[in-house]
């Protein structure tokens, strides 16, 4: 049977020989067991506030002196078509004579069953987010000081992403990490 194809618009940018790998692990049938092995366990963060006590330890590591956080949780209204896997927020509201400012972080729910690793570079790159709001230099330079393997879990959660748009029925995940 013909696996349906995608466009692997979330490996965009990357080299071509790098994206015909992928492509030749899907045609093979092995892409699910090479994520498997690199990864093979799912983390136990399942709720917003295993998450917020999580983000938290990493922002005390190192981001200590950034504005505090006021919401940290899973949402599952985040859209991966819109490539969105985490969204950072600030909320500007007056009360009284004061301008008060809030941050969150919303993680989306597809990564409660995930690795670790790949909840951690979601985490690290919203958190990079509360000291450099453009995609820059600096931003990523934070990003592999808060985790050296930033850049490539960066690319096998989008390598992830792209298995999991062929592989899985609408609406669903590919069951990697439930086996």
């Amino acid at each position: 049977m013909a696996k349906k194809r995608s466009n692997f618009s979330y490996l965009s940018g990357y080299s071509a020989d790098l994206v015909a790998q992928i492509e030749g692990l899907l045609d093979e049938g092995r892409l699910g067991d090479y994520l498997h092995q690199r990864y093979p366990d799912n983390h136990q963060i399942s709720t917003s506030k295993a998450l917020y006590h999580y983000v938290q330890e990493i922002k005390n590591t190192y981001l200590r002196k950034s504005a505090p956080l006021s919401k940290i949780i899973y949402d599952d209204k985040i859209d991966t078509v819109n490539n969105a896997l985490g969204l950072h927020t600030y909320i500007s509201r007056v009360q009284g004579a004061k301008l008060k400012a809030k941050k969150e972080i919303r993680i989306s729910t597809l990564f409660k069953q995930s690795p670790e690793p790949f909840l951690r570079m979601i985490v690290v790159h919203e958190l990079a987010h509360l000291r450099e709001k453009e995609h820059n230099k600096a931003f990523y330079k934070l990003c592999e000081y808060m985790e050296p393997r930033y850049h490539q879990l960066e690319f096998d959660v989008r390598v992830y992403l792209t298995y999991k748009d062929i592989q899985a029925s609408p609406g669903t995940i590919p069951e990697l990490w439930n086996r």
